[in-house]
């Protein structure tokens, strides 16, 4: 059975969205029931058996060390990728995982800094759906009502392909979940600043892209009215 023990944790965004809020703290540092967003990843990647987990880091960047430490308040160890002293400012997901990868094991768990997804379970049974062969495999929610089109297709047969394709059946979003092998990156230089979506799309076209439905609660805490939602709901 398949036991990923690194991650990054995608930190590096500008949280336009959710100005001013963020204009003087990075959204995955706030707080959510109690606590800053991105703890309730590092908890749950550390009751999984997650070891070392990267945190990419943009805006705001400096925040991060003196909030969340070297990570032995969880059992991890924490290392900083930080786009903006390094390269300034921030890579795109492609671009981050990247630049990252020297920290990063195959297979690794990728989870973005501003979604809520608090009963994701990391550990070896959801981590043995990577099938060999596969550059990732994606968890996916049902659409919401602000991205209704959804990302893509999600197959009886745990496949993924283009939502346009009308293949397979209805589309689902991706929830910003995912376990990736490094080969997913292959031929992108360190500081190249470049997106997911193209990576993911050529591996659907190679049947290479695995998917799970997730409909466990999840919200991607994009917007003010989102935010405080997560509070109203607790």
């Amino acid at each position: 059975m398949t036991l990923a023990t690194t991650a990054i944790v995608l930190a590096a965004g500008r949280g336009e969205r959710l100005r001013p809020h963020t204009d003087h703290c990075p959204k995955p540092l706030l707080p959510v029931r109690g606590k800053p967003l991105i703890e309730w990843h590092l908890e749950a990647l550390a009751r999984a058996g997650v070891r070392q987990v990267v945190v990419n880091t943009a805006w705001l960047e400096d925040q991060f060390p003196p909030a969340l430490g070297d990570g032995s308040r969880w059992g991890l160890t924490l290392h900083y990728s930080m786009e903006q002293r390094d390269h300034g400012g921030a890579l795109e997901t492609a671009g981050g995982i990247a630049k990252a990868l020297r920290w990063l094991a195959d297979p690794f768990w990728v989870v973005s800094g501003d979604v809520f997804v608090p009963g994701f379970d990391f550990g070896a049974e959801t981590a043995a759906r990577l099938v060999p062969g596969d550059l990732a495999h994606l968890w996916m929610a049902p659409n919401p009502a602000h991205h209704a089109a959804g990302d893509f297709v999600l197959t009886p047969e745990g496949r993924l392909r283009p939502g346009a394709s009308g293949a397979g059946g209805p589309t689902r979003t991706w929830a910003s979940v995912g376990l990736f092998r490094p080969a997913m990156f292959d031929g992108i230089v360190p500081g190249t600043r470049m997106a997911l979506r193209p990576r993911l799309e050529r591996a659907m076209a190679e049947d290479r892209l695995g998917g799970s439905a997730w409909d466990g609660e999840w919200t991607d805490v994009g917007t003010p009215p989102r935010w405080a939602a997560l509070e109203v709901l607790a």
